[in-house]
């Protein structure tokens, strides 16, 4: 009975056990009930505004900090230039006549190890000349477009030498340069001769008045940073006589009538500058006066603007029609008076126009600094639109010793800041180019005695390099692209794209040509000045105090 009871139990034991399932139904038996019986897991907690908001301003801080630092890195080494090598004897030296658009863009690009440099003009500054109608009506400041030339010869390797003179006489024969101190105060000698081995000749033009009567004695002119101080003083001076009590109608628009002669691309900005102030500023101030405001652009051509596409110059003409600017194309100043202007109208008539201001924008004329250099050059110096030179910008006539450049010469090219810029850059490449040469026509000279293998060998080697270097690459100017403002935030563009041309105008053209002018400034100080201006007009509007 016992041996019977064991097996009964054993048997049942076996029986209860449970069966073993095979691992992979096991396993997918266990996951499909883990994710029938699991819930989701929850979602991550969102982060608080308060975590948000300082997360943002920290990485604002961050950014800030880090442009602040870089800023103010490079302001500082523009501020803090290193010692420079001194004048080297044995060096030529290289006299650079003024500082506009093709000394500053020679100086900027030249290499002054290789010279001796001396640098004479009667402003001891660069003037982003294209931004002027904007300093006229209080838009920029007039610091913001200036630039020292020191700020541009104390980064240079070598010494420059920079003299605030005005050049009087060139002699091409003795080779040497006359200039005299024409400032308010002088010291004991005022005028002297320096020589010159190479001599840049960029002193630029000045304004011209075709002799018209009343030009110089009653019109501002808008070629120099005195003539925009001057002309806005003017202007202001004009509104504040029509505001004095008891003027008539007639005298009060007489007084607010601002004539612009000159069609080309600083008459037109000056027109559009002058339509901002009175919409954004004068008609809050002077709300009384802001009605009899009249502008009247005078050309002579057909058209402003002739160097735009036809499309850009109705484009133009459209908006100015819209800002009631009066354009007055064929027709001619004949004369400036006082409290009017003669003009002779497309037929022929005369007709006596009063104004209160005339600004002359209408065109250049030669220096009489330049007229005297060509006259000693009688044979092949005969252009009247300035210094014939040839395709290396080597002034005829002058054994390759004087470079012309800038509205000084007389090229194929029109006498914009563009053309004299690119110039002064080709230059720089030349003078280079021409110190290299020197430097192994001194060697050869010294190598002319020995007769060593080896200095024969260094001698046909010199004159290899010689022959190469005596060729030189002739300027080809590249036409980048024409700008101009017109007003009411708005500009044109006439573009190089491919083989044709991009003409397009309007706001979206507008913003592209402040960052074309903001690039195109020397400087970073120029740059930060200029953009704070425009930051500021547009917060605050222009000044209208006069000084």
């Amino acid at each position: 009975m016992a041996m019977q009871a064991s097996r009964l139990l054993g048997r049942s034991l076996v029986r209860s056990r449970p069966a073993v399932l095979p691992r992979s139904s096991f396993s997918r038996r266990l996951l499909s009930t883990g994710t029938e019986g699991a819930s989701a897991p929850p979602p991550p907690p969102k982060p608080s505004l308060w975590k948000r908001f300082l997360q943002v301003t920290g990485s604002i801080t961050l950014v800030t900090l880090a442009t602040g630092t870089a800023f103010y890195y490079v302001a500082q080494k523009d501020r803090t230039p290193g010692p420079q090598l001194p004048h080297d004897p044995t060096k030529k030296t290289l006299v650079i006549l003024g500082s506009g658009w093709g000394a500053t863009s020679l100086l900027n690009s030249l290499d002054t190890i290789d010279y001796n440099v001396i640098v004479i003009s009667p402003k001891n500054y660069f003037l982003f000349t294209p931004l002027l109608p904007s300093v006229a009506v209080g838009t920029l400041s007039p610091r913001s477009i200036l630039q020292p030339t020191r700020y541009i010869t104390r980064h240079k390797k070598r010494q420059v030498t920079v003299i605030e003179a005005s050049a009087t006489d060139v002699d091409p024969t003795a080779k040497t340069v006359t200039f005299a101190d024409t400032s308010e105060i002088q010291g004991q000698v005022s005028s002297t001769t320096i020589p010159y081995d190479y001599l840049v000749f960029a002193v630029g033009a000045e304004v011209q008045t075709f002799n018209i009567p009343g030009v110089r004695e009653h019109a501002c002119f808008m070629k120099e940073l005195e003539d925009a101080e001057k002309m806005q003083r003017r202007f202001l001076d004009c509104l504040e006589s029509a505001a004095f009590p008891g003027q008539s109608t007639e005298e009060i628009k007489r007084l607010l009538h601002m004539v612009v002669v000159g069609g080309g691309p600083t008459g037109v900005e000056l027109s559009g500058e002058l339509h901002d102030f009175l919409e954004q500023d004068l008609r809050s101030w002077y709300p009384e006066l802001a009605e009899h405001v009249r502008i009247s652009l005078v050309e002579a051509l057909p058209s402003v603007l002739p160097m735009f596409s036809k499309q850009l110059i109705d484009y133009t003409e459209s908006t100015f029609k819209e800002a009631k600017i009066d354009i007055l194309t064929k027709t001619m100043v004949k004369e400036v008076k006082d409290r009017s202007v003669v003009l002779q109208l497309p037929d022929k008539t005369i007709a006596e126009v009063p104004c209160g201001l005339v600004v002359w924008a209408a065109g250049n004329t030669l220096r009489k600094v330049t007229r005297d250099l060509m006259a000693k050059f009688p044979d092949v110096q005969t252009n009247r639109r300035g210094i014939t030179v040839d395709e290396c910008l080597r002034m005829v006539g002058s054994n390759g010793s004087i470079f012309a450049i800038g509205d000084c010469s007389a090229t194929s090219y029109a006498p914009t800041a563009q053309v004299a810029s690119q110039e002064g850059a080709y230059l720089a490449r030349v003078l280079a180019q021409i110190a290299r040469k020197d430097e192994l026509e001194a060697r050869l000279k010294e190598l002319q005695a020995a007769s060593e293998p080896e200095a024969k060998q260094e001698r046909e080697h010199i004159e290899k390099r010689l022959t190469k270097l005596e060729k030189i690459r002739p300027f080809k100017y590249s036409h980048q692209g024409s700008l101009a403002y017109i007003g009411s935030d708005r500009a044109i563009a006439d573009l190089p794209i491919f083989n044709g041309n991009l003409a397009t105008g309007g706001v979206a053209t507008f913003l592209f040509w402040r960052s074309a002018y903001l690039s195109t400034l020397f400087s970073m100080r120029n740059r930060t000045l200029v953009a704070t201006d425009w930051l500021y007009v547009k917060l605050f509007g222009r000044d209208v105090s006069r000084e």
